[in-house]
């Protein structure tokens, strides 16, 4: 049978350069992947990290960062080889935010990932497994976008959310590292972090600082390696979206004033991650 969501997938790898015969291949390789993911395990029960090959696959995200009314969340992609991150804020999660932040996502790294893994949001993915194992019923709004990019959208597999733990430890460290000493340091001044303060100041600290360290995992800087990803990129669409920092504009803050240690901003403030 082929559905929507077979019918879109087939299209975005002919325009990777497949041919016929490989993405036959490639469609019952997936399926095949699908049905295997639950013994994704060690002999003695370990979770194998899952790891992947330059410019394959971005994992993203939205991760709450106050809840109430008024809420703050943060739109999360991070790329699968390089842990490079891109950070978009919101006070809301529905379709067209997931959109925004994949298109703003895919122009701030330089190029489109093979893959985009989701995790099992109600506004991406309507129906899990709607044409049988694996082959599920995607937001057509979703589908359109994987289609005008060149991506393929993927979903891990229900409370298997370390298939997607490199995006989610990415969210950790944005909570620890930014909203904290940003929301301490605006608190001080009387103010409240919000989704326009937040976008204005994250674009330089994902710049200079989260794209710039030594990643804990592969003890590598995601910048210096992303530029190993942008030959494996696909091409970007021409029309370029606007980003955070782009349009917005704040007072100079030293970037040095959010890399305290987390205890300086104990007595300042308690903030809900």
């Amino acid at each position: 049978m082929l559905t929507q969501v077979l019918s879109v997938e087939i299209r975005v790898l002919a325009r990777q350069g497949m041919s016929i015969r490989a993405i036959a291949q490639q469609l019952w390789v997936s399926q095949l992947k699908a049905w295997l993911s639950p013994l994704r395990h060690d002999a003695s029960g370990t979770v194998v990290r899952f790891e992947t090959a330059p410019g394959k696959q971005m994992q993203v995200d939205f991760t709450i960062i106050r809840r109430g009314n008024r809420p703050l969340k943060a739109f999360v992609a991070t790329l699968g080889f390089s842990r490079a991150s891109y950070v978009r804020f919101f006070d809301h999660e529905r379709n067209d935010a997931w959109l925004t932040g994949l298109r703003e996502a895919c122009h701030f790294f330089g190029g489109v990932p093979q893959e985009v893994l989701f995790d099992n949001a109600s506004t991406i993915i309507r129906e899990r497994d709607a044409y049988g194992e694996g082959d599920h019923r995607w937001h057509p709004a979703l589908l359109a976008l994987a289609e005008e990019y060149g991506f393929r959208p993927r979903v891990c597999r229900p409370y298997r959310a370390q298939t997607k733990g490199q995006v989610e430890r990415f969210n950790g460290y944005l909570k620890r590292s930014f909203v904290t000493p940003l929301a301490a340091i605006l608190k001080q001044a009387g103010l409240a972090l919000d989704v326009s303060t937040a976008n204005a100041h994250i674009g330089p600290w994902l710049q200079d600082i989260a794209n710039q360290r030594s990643h804990g995992t592969t003890g590598e800087v995601p910048a210096i390696r992303l530029q190993q990803e942008l030959p494996h990129f696909l091409p970007l669409p021409q029309a370029l979206p606007v980003g955070p920092g782009t349009t917005a504009t704040a007072r100079p803050m030293p970037l040095e004033s959010l890399q305290h240690p987390l205890s300086v901003y104990q007595d300042l403030l308690e903030v809900n991650v």
